[in-house]
């Protein structure tokens, strides 16, 4: 029987959680060094008293850089089974946390299903569900309405929510005034920002932000403030808008560690790749270190159909720079909904960019596997380099396609291949080339 309410609570008092054991010995840390870095809001645990299949992973900057996938259903692309299918191949490819982003039918189902099967940190946007789980226009809906939504995404078992908290009625003059040049592109800040126009009222979610701490206290869900604002092209990067809102965004996260509950902050967007290290700085010293989740950032806004590219550059340099939480981008963001090779693209593009960063920042045997890839490389141990890859299949699959005459070559350098004449150098041998 726990004895304690959230992970930020047992911290607090001292208590070491089988989840902080977990997370400790996955980070090559010491149990109460992660309980001290929970307790002081640096590092969350993402983990709901319901989801009891969780594997528990620790989000922070000076841990292991994660990896989050959007998924879920629309009204063009229905088939859950095939939401399903991504979900698993995400999880066999390493990604940290799932994010049920469905906008379309009954959700619930599919939302208790990740929670009761899947071992990843479950996300989710309770304002989309808002409007599909009643069934009513917008601008219908109540505070109440919201709240009771966020409510049932606790109960279903989900680890975190986004809330968009942090823009008010102040922001709606903010916009109309400041001519941004692709306004709200947060698909929840929009909705926020919508009900707001419609019906005069304060956001719900900030106005009653106290009410929705008590419900993720209750079940210990953590909370991942939304970036309504954040940057929809590189013209809009490092705008009033987003820094006004990041200034809220800190003075909430406060509050909830007040509460004890766990707290994650979202950043941008797009941006150019000279402005993201000052953001993640930013960001560090307004949230008090919190947690920083950052989608992408893109850093160019001309390659559709290679933004998982765009977004790989920016998410390295700002994992490098103090995020800890990158949000995937595939190759169709800003076209379509993701396929399941889409989603293959997006996840092996991120973790390529975490584990860039998690190098740089000197992680506790983050370069263990490249190690062992350049001996592999030096030996020309075929096997060995397929067991050290992100992607092995994709590896294996170019070299077979292309098979070399030679075992000990392959077909681009052949009998020219340095690393075949420097090992038969060294050795003594002779180095035959025609």
């Amino acid at each position: 029987m726990r004895n304690y309410t959230t992970q930020m609570d047992a911290a607090k008092r001292g208590i070491i959680t089988p989840e902080m054991k977990a997370v400790a010995l996955k980070e090559y840390r010491t149990e109460e060094e992660i309980r001290s870095l929970v307790a002081c809001g640096q590092v969350a645990i993402c983990a709901n008293k319901r989801h009891t299949c969780i594997d528990p992973n620790g989000v922070g900057s000076m841990l292991r850089t994660k990896i989050n996938v959007n998924l879920g259903v629309s009204r063009d692309c229905r088939d859950y089974d095939t939401e399903m299918e991504k979900v698993m191949a995400a999880v066999n490819m390493g990604a940290e946390a799932i994010m049920d982003l469905s906008s379309h039918g009954d959700t619930q189902p599919f939302r208790r299903r990740l929670t009761s099967e899947c071992p990843a940190m479950i996300g989710t946007v309770p304002v989309y569900d808002s409007v599909i789980h009643y069934k009513r226009d917008l601008a219908t809906l109540t505070a109440k309405d919201f709240i009771d939504v966020i409510r049932l995404h606790a109960e279903d078992g989900v680890d975190f929510v986004t809330l968009h908290c942090g823009i008010t009625r102040r922001t709606i003059e903010q916009i109309k005034k400041q001519g941004r040049k692709m306004n709200i592109v947060s698909r929840g800040g929009s909705l926020v920002f919508a009900w707001m126009t419609m019906t005069g009222k304060e956001n719900p979610f900030y106005e009653y932000f106290d009410e929705i701490l008590d419900i993720c206290r209750e079940y210990d869900v953590t909370v991942s403030l939304g970036d309504a604002c954040r940057p929809g092209c590189l013209a809009d990067g490092s705008d009033v808008c987003q820094i006004e809102e990041l200034v809220r965004l800190g003075e909430l996260t406060k509050r909830a560690w007040e509460k004890d509950v766990q707290v994650m902050v979202e950043g941008p967007g797009h941006m150019p790749m000279d402005q993201i290290e000052a953001n993640m700085k930013l960001q560090q010293t307004i949230c008090m270190g919190a947690p920083f989740y950052v989608l992408g950032p893109i850093v160019t806004d001309i390659a559709p159909g290679y933004d998982h590219i765009t977004s790989a550059i920016g998410g390295a340099i700002a994992a490098a720079s103090g995020a800890a939480f990158l949000c995937y981008v595939t190759p169709a963001e800003h076209l379509a909904l993701p396929n399941v090779d889409d989603v293959k693209q997006g996840i092996i593009a991120s973790k390529i960019a975490a584990h860039a960063a998690d190098i740089a920042k000197k992680i506790p045997h983050a370069q263990d596997t490249d190690d062992r890839m350049a001996s592999a490389r030096r030996r020309l141990d075929w096997e060995e380099q397929w067991a050290c890859a992100l992607d092995p299949e994709t590896a294996k699959r170019i070299r077979d396609e292309r098979k070399p005459e030679h075992e000990d070559t392959c077909s681009m350098c052949g009998k020219f291949c340095a690393v075949r004449s420097m090992n038969k150098a060294l050795n003594g041998e002779y180095i035959d080339i025609l």
